[in-house]
């Protein structure tokens, strides 16, 4: 029996566990050069990360999107390259593969099943430096939320180093994040309506219902006019999760709630209309 993870070839076939011609066949993937993974085994950014760990192991850690995957925060897009953060500068990248090099102190590093990756706080960071705004605030608030981390832990290490490329990002992302968001969708939608001049809202806001025994959470409110927004992903088109939603809503306009339910199309192709109808909302409750 071969080996089941990602594993070096050439470490493989010195303990006799695979041959040449078995590699060089259908029952392995080359992920990178020396690092393959059996054909069968899901082609996720997590595989892929842990296989990328394999080129660094000895000097480097997993960063960026492959940290955040491996941290729980689920914030990547699937077709992710994998990325991993390393001091030495001849290190090269290769096709599937992102090298970032950078200072990592070894308070930056954690463990998970013997690999090493940055710290939730170090992730939020670097992804606030790397990525675009649009994309940033997602993923910071996915650490966040996911991990628990603080804002000031991110900032700590932000000021740990005032001339790293792409310092300026940091503020800007972490002002705008909210620990509540609950998935990338409802930080999206919460983004493109901040970006359209609207106030942000407040996340997960409780509203009590009488005789009902526990407090309904809207994703994103504005309390003071009684306005709440629900964002309804792909696990709302379920003929159950559509009952359960509906009797959600009614208990909530029972309260004086005026609530919109928001859907991917709303948030990612017109966003414009979404923050409109909001405003409206917002105006007719004043």
């Amino acid at each position: 029996m071969g080996p089941t993870g990602s594993f070096r070839g050439n470490a493989a076939r010195g303990r006799g566990l695979v041959t040449r011609a078995m590699l060089a066949g259908p029952r392995y993937r080359q992920v990178f050069p020396n690092v393959y993974l059996p054909a069968d085994a899901p082609f996720t950014l997590a595989s892929r990360s842990r296989a990328a760990y394999l080129l660094v192991a000895e000097y480097g850690a997993l960063a960026g999107y492959s940290a955040a995957e491996l941290l729980g925060a689920r914030c990547a897009p699937a077709d992710a390259d994998a990325e991993v953060i390393v001091p030495r500068r001849n290190f090269r990248e290769r096709p599937g593969l992102r090298v970032h090099r950078d200072r990592l102190a070894n308070s930056e590093i954690t463990e998970i099943d013997g690999i090493q990756l940055t710290t939730p706080a170090r992730t939020a960071y670097d992804l606030a430096r790397w990525l675009p705004l649009i994309d940033a605030v997602p993923a910071v608030d996915a650490l966040r939320w996911s991990n628990g981390t603080s804002l000031a832990s991110i900032t700590a290490i932000d000021r740990r180093y005032p001339g790293a490329r792409w310092r300026s990002r940091v503020a800007g992302v972490l002002a705008l994040s909210d620990a509540g968001a609950q998935s990338m969708m409802e930080s999206r939608c919460r983004l493109a309506l901040v970006q359209r001049g609207l106030p942000a809202p407040r996340t997960q806001y409780p509203i009590t219902v009488p005789g009902l025994g526990w407090d309904i959470h809207l994703d994103m409110a504005y309390p003071d006019k009684r306005v709440g927004i629900e964002y309804d992903g792909a696990g709302h088109r379920t003929r159950a999760a559509l009952r359960a939603d509906n009797e959600r809503h009614n208990l909530i306009l029972s309260v004086g709630w005026t609530v919109l339910r928001m859907t991917s199309d709303d948030v990612l192709r017109t966003p414009d209309a979404m923050a409109h109808a909001v405003r409206q909302a917002l105006a007719a409750a004043s």
